[in-house]
């Protein structure tokens, strides 16, 4: 397309007639007075008016048109009293309306809709409702108050933080974490993700999986992202990001956006906090309530170590001023003591002695006893073997029939002994008598 020219230059306009142009073109009735349908985001109240955008999405989730809106101090009020009293609820990101608009062009702010009625029958907008749907799933599943119910230890130090690296929000969080005035100390490491558009969720999922496998290593997780218009954090609306965070085995610490901002993960983590700052404030406060814990335990370790101190010197004091009364008092009991036992030596001695005697004579009479006892059995015993010797004597034996053989003045006890010819003398019990062996006859056994 050639471009108009005046003496062989190019004709222009300027930027404020062309801003001109676009305005008369956009006084065509039509773009007055309609009645759009759109999400509300983005919604703040300064110096009066009602700022906000008026937001649409498709099927998937994403913005397919965005345009700023104003509320004029004039109808601010009577339009929020209005839909309020339909709806029980302020005008707020997240709702999806219907308000009346006409188009506005200024030459130096640009497009805006100016907003002058709204129907309260359209409370909900799709990304409050889409949340509602996300929460509704996880507490189905039994996933939603897991992350909630972690417990957070009592000074968590060693932070893994899932942020974008060159963020403000990020240098926010570390400057006010590292430089806090009660001199703490903690251990950060970035994980970096992406924290705006489509791919926020699989981003920030990836980042806890890599924190996931070094878990021993920290103590909670601060997934942190500044402000910004709230239209920006559709993506944290995510059933993936949030179950991933609801059953992540660490505490989790949200501090995403603004004030006014809620995502799914504020309803699913540990913490929910309002921004970066406040993340790393409530951390610090962790810490400064540990100090104080600890200051409070050391000054009842103190107190309680100086009540035993006292109550020991007040101790050792009555005992250094009762030792010598009681050491006399000892002294005198037992000089007492021994007093008596004095007194009561004679009268012992002499019952014992007297009982020893009597034991003395009740021995001497059991051994005399003892003694006649054995005499007896002993004369018993002698008897018994007289008899015997008597029964068994040879004069005896030469009685019954027996007779003694004897050569050469001994008893013959074997024919072996004997040889013919030999003289014997044979003993009866009426006298003896000699004879010669003529014959020996041995009985074979």
């Amino acid at each position: 397309m050639t471009q108009p020219t005046m003496g062989g230059e190019t004709k222009g306009i300027s930027l404020h007639e062309f801003n001109n142009r676009i305005k008369r073109l956009l006084n065509d009735r039509s773009v007055q007075n309609c009645w759009i349908i759109a999400d509300l985001s983005d919604v703040a109240i300064r110096g009066g008016h009602c700022y906000l955008e008026l937001v649409e999405k498709n099927a998937a989730g994403a913005t397919i048109a965005k345009v700023r809106g104003i509320i004029w101090a004039g109808r601010v009020q009577h339009l929020r009293s209005k839909f309020l009293a339909v709806t029980g609820q302020d005008l707020k990101s997240g709702l999806k309306v219907m308000v009346e608009a006409s188009v506005n062009y200024h030459e130096q702010y640009g497009l805006s809709v100016i907003i002058t009625d709204i129907d309260p029958s359209y409370t909900m907008g799709d990304m409050e409702r889409l949340r509602r749907e996300i929460l509704a799933r996880l507490q189905r599943e039994g996933v939603l108050e897991m992350n909630r119910q972690l417990s957070v230890p009592p000074m968590p130090q060693r932070i893994a933080v899932v942020s974008a690296a060159g963020a403000a929000g990020y240098g926010d969080f570390i400057n006010q974490l590292h430089g806090n005035s009660y001199g703490l100390q903690f251990y950060t490491c970035l994980f970096q993700a992406t924290m705006q558009g489509t791919n926020t969720s699989p981003s920030i999922i990836a980042a806890l999986d890599r924190i996931a496998s070094h878990i021993d290593l920290f103590d909670c997780v601060v997934i942190i992202r500044g402000g910004g218009a709230t239209s920006d954090l559709n993506s944290f609306d995510d059933y993936n990001l949030a179950a991933n965070v609801a059953q992540f085995p660490l505490p989790v610490v949200v501090g995403i956006g603004h004030e006014r901002d809620v995502t799914v993960l504020d309803y699913v983590a540990a913490i929910r906090v309002k921004t970066p700052t406040a993340a790393a404030e409530w951390l610090i406060s962790r810490g400064v309530e540990a100090l104080s814990r600890l200051d409070r335990l050391t000054s009842a370790i103190c107190d309680t170590a100086r009540q035993y101190l006292n109550a020991a010197a007040q101790q050792l004091s009555y005992y250094t001023g009762n030792i010598p009364f009681l050491a006399s008092s000892r002294i005198e009991n037992n000089r007492i003591r021994l007093s008596h036992l004095l007194q009561m030596i004679p009268t012992a001695t002499g019952g014992r002695i007297a009982a020893a005697d009597e034991r003395l004579r009740a021995l001497g009479a059991a051994v005399k006893q003892a003694q006649a006892q054995a005499l007896a059995k002993e004369g018993l015993k002698l008897k018994a073997l007289a008899d015997k010797i008597e029964i068994l004597s040879p004069q005896n034996t030469l009685r019954r029939g027996y007779s003694i053989t004897m050569v050469n003045g001994h008893a013959v006890s074997d024919v072996a002994e004997l040889k013919a010819a030999d003289t014997v003398t044979t003993r009866l019990a009426s006298g003896t008598f000699s004879a010669t062996i003529t014959e020996i006859n041995k009985t074979h056994k």
